[in-house]
């Protein structure tokens, strides 16, 4: 956190070049140097007159006020389930009822939600299966009002985050009207969702952040050691809501990269001092975090012991461990052997089941033959009979034999629900080049020769015993020497979504190609008890990150889904219906205050030719009056502090390959709003300063203030019922309360 250098001002104010730019003196060669002319901007009057210590308390609590007021208005409407409340509510009952289940988001908002839930009587058995679905009897009126409560402290934070860096009491009570009369601040505050939580972390970061570069005078005082510390803690409860919030701890580790640089270039600050600087930070907002991140973990799968509907994402080894799952406190027999009903499961991490169904590979696909997969979920068509490469053995006869499968076995897999046969050729696989396709083929288990694959274990001798769930095996197609893999990629839709399995003629040992049997049913043979195979929580913690991430990458539209751009963000141009499409229905619509986002917008640009305009006038040696160069101390830093966190929290969305939607500006949109406050503010304050006499000064900037804050809640009273909910004729109707305000087309309500 930033350090006042000693001689610099309070506050950390850049030092300013001399006028003219540098001194008067003899050039390189001797030659006098050519005096630039000194240029100096008009003397500013009195800044406007500041209010007074005690309005600042009163000012933090009447916008509190206002904004727990807009946020728990009408909470309880609509009665029924709205957007993704069908996914955050369910995961919260899962919580409640310690169901194992999978998301691609680490698990703090979730567990935040169910714990909600669970404190205000929610008993976990509302099945949340679509939006629209009545709640009836069932309390959820506490996880709405839990997620209205943090999306209500953002208005605070941001207030108190533009004062610490602005002291201007204007410029916070104008960004925390902005956030207040936001409609789409509101409605994404009223639902069991998880943006009012990751937002209210990201916020509790910023907010401690700054606070603690204004203790930089104070180092290692209680006030600096607690907004540090809290700063980390911050950062570790937004990226345990979403991985988005890695752009939060990318702002504060590039202001703390900075302040330690600062402080480096500071002589009289010992190296030892140094060091401790160094250290403070590593403590707090590395080790901090990181260890309330992986106990948020712990808590995680402590809670959720039951089997549920995420078992198939993971490991055989963590799915016996599971309550009710089918590999717990269970026996299977040990060995392989010819006759074994199994299932086979990638070990590429969330690589699936072996898996094939009744559906054809689609015309121009290789050959027309029984789709291949591998599945996520437990399935009967994961089931597969090992079977020797002749047709003559009868494996069903309770008399015959036991035969083990051994290493280097050459064997057949027949498909137990469709009885065709593990199958390849040199056709081409469907989405991954130079590998070949991989098909079910046969009927009733009469195929060729290109149905016959070479079992192996890895690091095993030939002849040596195939054990279940401990060996790791590869399968080698004999015809073709290629070897039977999981490419991670996901199929079409007409592969069902399902992850592509190819047969991969590169013969290098991956994770993609390896697989273990993980059901095994064998009525002739003895079972074995499978505790020995309880992996260690760095395991766990490790698997689980490597599935949510391949869950995100694998994020694509649905069909008829509403989807958006980033470019589409800044400029409101499309939002999301939250409830109901027709005249009849309780209709909820997210979409953000236009006259407010626009005026973020335009004040993007503004702060820019600001910065811009600053920075020459710097470089040509204008001499600023002692009251622009405070401004321009505000708006460069502190202002260049939250358009950083603009930048970091909308550019990362461009290079994403996932599918994206309108709600994931809004993290971003509180810094712009910040922004808006910090600039309105300045600008105002540069107007005025150039009006004699003060009265008239302070008149302009106060009027000017009023105009912006009665637009703002003008607009919010236009728009309202697009968070509170409207009934009745759509905007296009002129009989609607709406009408005349569509102002865009791609607008939906």
């Amino acid at each position: 956190m930033r350090r006042a250098r000693p001689g610099a001002a309070r506050g950390g104010a850049p030092r300013m070049p001399a006028a003219g730019g540098g001194q008067a003196g003899a050039g390189p060669h001797g030659g006098p140097l050519r005096h630039r002319e000194s240029r100096r901007l008009p003397a500013a009057a009195p800044r406007p007159a500041t209010p007074p210590a005690a309005a600042r308390p009163a000012a933090l609590a009447l916008v509190t006020l206002l904004s727990f007021a807009s946020r728990f208005y009408r909470l309880p409407e609509p009665p029924h389930v709205c957007w993704d409340e069908t996914h955050f509510g369910k995961m919260g009952s899962y919580y409640i009822n310690r169901t194992f289940f999978f998301d691609v988001h680490p698990p703090l908002g979730k567990m935040l939600i169910g714990l909600a839930g669970y404190l205000s009587g929610y008993d976990g058995t509302f099945p949340f299966q679509k939006p629209g679905d009545r709640y009836e009897q069932h309390n959820y009126v506490g996880m709405r009002g839990f997620c209205a409560f943090l999306g209500s402290c953002l208005v605070p934070f941001a207030y108190l985050t533009v004062l610490e860096l602005s002291k201007s009491l204007p410029a916070a009570l104008l960004t925390a009207f902005i956030l207040i009369f936001d409609t789409g601040c509101i409605t994404l505050s009223q639902y069991i969702l998880l943006d009012p939580i990751l937002m209210f972390f990201l916020m509790g970061a910023v907010l401690s952040m700054v606070k603690c570069n204004g203790c930089a005078n104070r180092p290692f005082s209680a006030s600096w050691w607690f907004w540090l510390s809290l700063t980390g803690v911050n950062l570790a409860g937004a990226m345990g809501v979403k991985f988005v919030g890695l752009f939060v701890v990318l702002l504060v580790g590039l202001n703390t990269i900075y302040d330690l640089w600062d402080l480096l270039g500071n002589l009289s600050l010992s190296l030892v001092m140094f060091g401790k600087h160094l250290l403070a930070r590593v403590l707090c907002l590395i080790l901090l975090p990181l260890a309330l991140y992986t106990a948020m973990f712990a808590v995680h799968f402590t809670v959720l012991n039951k089997s549920g509907p995420g078992d198939g994402f993971f490991s055989s080894a963590f799915q016996s461990q599971l309550i009710g799952n089918n590999l717990h406190n269970v026996s299977v027999p040990e060995h392989l052997a010819y006759g074994s009903v199994v299932t086979m499961k990638n070990l590429r991490m969330a690589g699936g089941y072996l898996h094939s169904h009744w559906h054809l590979y689609p015309e121009g696909i290789g050959a027309r033959q029984q789709q291949v997969t591998a599945y996520l979920h437990k399935d009967l068509n994961n089931l597969w009979i090992i079977k020797k490469p002749d047709l003559d053995t009868d494996l069903s006869d309770p008399s015959s034999p036991v035969e083990f499968v051994r290493h280097g076995d050459i064997i057949r897999l027949e498909h137990k629900e469709t009885s065709r046969n593990l199958h390849s050729h040199q056709h081409e696989a469907p989405l991954t080049r130079k590998h070949f396709q991989v098909t079910g083929y046969g009927i009733n288990g009469t195929g060729d020769s290109n149905d016959f694959w070479r079992i192996e274990v890895v690091g095993r001798k030939a002849g040596k015993l195939i054990k279940v769930l401990r060996s790791q095996v590869r399968l080698i197609h004999v015809a073709t020497g290629c070897i039977l893999g999981s490419s991670g990629k996901t199929l079409p839709k007409w592969g069902w979504e399902q992850v592509e399995v190819t047969c991969t003629p590169y013969l290098k040992e991956t994770p993609n190609s390896l697989w273990n049997f993980e059901d095994h049913i064998n009525p002739k043979l003895p079972n074995i008890s499978l505790d020995v195979l309880k992996p260690s929580f760095a395991e766990i913690l490790l698997e689980s990150h490597m599935v949510m991430i391949r869950g995100n990458s694998g994020l694509k539209p649905k069909d008829n889904e509403v989807t958006s751009k980033p470019w589409h963000w800044p400029i409101n141009y499309q939002g999301l219906r939250f409830s109901g499409v027709n005249e009849t229905d309780y209709r909820v619509y997210l979409l953000g205050n236009p006259v407010i986002w626009w005026l973020n917008l335009v004040t993007i640009g503004l702060y820019l030719l600001i910065t811009v305009s600053t920075a020459v006038a710097l470089k040509r040696g204008v001499q600023l009056t002692s009251e622009l160069k405070e401004l321009s101390r505000i708006m460069l830093h502190g202002g260049g502090q939250i358009a950083l966190g603009w930048l970091l929290h909308y550019l990362p969305f461009f290079m994403m390959g996932r599918v994206l939607y309108f709600h994931h500006y809004f993290p971003a949109m509180l810094f712009s709003s910040m922004l808006t406050g910090i600039t309105w503010d300045a600008l105002l304050k540069f107007c005025a300063g150039f009006l004699l006499p003060s009265t008239t000064a302070r008149k302009v900037y106060g009027g000017g203030f009023l105009a912006l804050v009665l637009l703002i809640m003008y607009s919010f009273y236009l728009f309202h019922p697009l968070s509170y909910g409207m009934i009745g004729p759509m905007a296009s109707d002129p009989s609607s309360p709406m009408a005349g305000l569509r102002w865009m087309d791609s607008w939906e309500f």
